[in-house]
């Protein structure tokens, strides 16, 4: 079955057609990096890693980009609160960001460009621009004319008469349309500063980001990703500027990643419930955040509470139990009747190639999970088969791709050396009860309650769980 997802360009749901088979080219607008990044930002990211996830799993041979804005408004500002240079501040954020992604589990993109790295590209594309008449050069500044562009307000919907008759009375004079946008900023005192043919001065971030996308994946690309607050004024003017240099679509399919609410407000720092993604780390988990940002269509908007999270919490254990069961079953005959997880795999593929639709995605692990646990309840026991083909399907669909089960945490020779050990303790114990040494036994199963570590003895058999609530 083909991908198909909605594309904020035509409106519409597309079925997926790559520029080259078997390739993606897509680009993610990445963070400004002048604080810790907020939960809202998180969901973009990690829906964005979802994807590119998905597409590496369907077999397609993905170059993901995200660009990372080091020089800004918001930089400059923060530099001056602190009281350090610019540039410090762009260079703390970006260690912090990759901390902070790395902590999310998202994988790598294949390039990381920065804006600072890339000023020859960007004073080369203004140049284009101004030299076929598409900006304008005013007392050191750069100006796009969104007027001599024909189709501006075709990603956002917004007409051009609207956003000229809208402009405030305190425009700026040196423009010569309320609606056109700086390339090129010249410089203010204090200010860091880059040479260039109109003076002294840095870029505007639209135009940082057209000169990334491009360099590192052509004039024309697949997939052009960010946030609904991307879409104007920053994407429709990326597209403005890319594609009056080069008379090239930019990007053919754009993708946008919904709102998120705190209790079913807007996140607002004047409203105290703005939160950074290390805030929410400190009293949940990844994987938690990550199920709740899947419990909702990546285009929706996101409503996201303390509760909510507690549920994912209570969710992914739910998971993890099926997993433990399955590790922790005796071992079966090789005849064992086969468990299929192929029902599992195609409905999971269905949901993701249906517009990435993470929810339904997450009732096929849920679901696996009860068959899984009926299966075990019904046999008591698990052939090597069965259970190598339970664990990697969980594996496939919560850890390859939606990234929810971490299954590095536990693996290999500890989890080994621990079951085992874990088996002679059963053992021992059951001795006892067998010679009517309860006290024995009893104390056995206290004190590995202590250690937050449950027995269960049911139908002759007894299993055990590691319980952290």
């Amino acid at each position: 079955m083909a991908i198909k997802f909605y594309n904020t360009l035509t409106k519409k749901l597309e079925e997926f057609q790559p520029l080259i088979p078997e390739k993606i080219s897509m680009y993610m607008c990445g963070p400004t990096v002048y604080d810790y990044f907020h939960i809202g930002n998180a969901r973009s990211f990690v829906m964005a890693d979802i994807i590119n996830r998905y597409f590496r799993y369907k077999g397609f041979d993905v170059k993901f980009v995200m660009n990372l804005t080091d020089i800004d408004d918001k930089i400059i500002n923060k530099a001056i609160e602190e009281k350090i240079d610019a540039k410090l501040v762009a260079e703390k954020y970006t260690r912090a960001f990759f901390e902070d992604i790395e902590k999310l589990k998202i994988k790598p993109a294949d390039f990381y460009p920065k804006a600072t790295d890339n000023f020859d590209g960007i004073v080369n594309l203004i140049s284009k621009l101004v030299e076929n008449g598409s900006a304008y050069v005013v007392d050191g500044d750069v100006f796009f004319n969104v007027e001599n562009f024909n189709g501006y307000g075709k990603l956002s919907g917004k007409k051009l008469e609207d956003l000229i008759s809208g402009a405030r009375v305190d425009v700026n004079e040196q423009k010569k349309n309320p609606a056109d946008f700086a390339l090129w900023k010249s410089t203010k005192p204090g200010e860091p500063f880059w040479e260039s043919p109109w003076g002294k001065g840095r870029p505007g971030w639209h135009i940082e980001c057209s000169v990334m996308s491009m360099k590192n994946l052509g004039e024309t690309f697949d997939i052009h990703a960010g946030g609904n607050d991307l879409i104007f004024p920053h994407h429709e003017n990326e597209i403005a500027q890319s594609e009056a240099a080069t008379k090239k679509p930019l990007a053919r399919y754009w993708i946008h990643f919904g709102f998120l609410n705190i209790d079913n407000q807007k996140m607002s720092k004047s409203l105290g419930n703005f939160f950074t993604l290390r805030d929410v780390l400190k009293k949940f988990s990844a994987e938690a955040l990550r199920l709740l940002y899947c419990q909702t269509l990546y285009s929706a908007p996101l409503n996201f509470s303390d509760d909510l999270l507690a549920s994912s919490e209570t969710a992914l254990k739910r998971i993890k139990n099926t997993i433990h069961q399955i590790n922790t079953s005796l071992y079966a005959e090789e005849n064992q009747e086969k468990f299929s997880t192929e029902k599992f795999i195609s409905q999971f593929e269905s949901s993701m190639d249906d517009n990435f639709n993470t929810p339904q995605a997450l009732a096929t692990i849920f679901d696996l999970c009860k068959e899984i646990n009926l299966f075990i309840s019904r046999h008591e026991k698990l052939s090597e088969e069965n259970r190598k083909q339970m664990l990697s399907t969980i594996k496939l669909i919560g850890g390859d791709v939606l990234g929810i089960i971490d299954f590095t945490e536990k693996t290999g020779h500890g989890e080994t050396l621990l079951n085992n050990l874990m088996n002679i303790i059963i053992s021992i114990r059951n001795d006892a009860r067998n010679e009517k040494r309860f006290e024995v036994s009893d104390k056995i199963r206290d004190e590995l309650k202590k250690l937050q570590i449950e027995l269960e003895d049911k139908k002759g058999q007894t299993t055990w769980k590691i319980n952290r609530s």
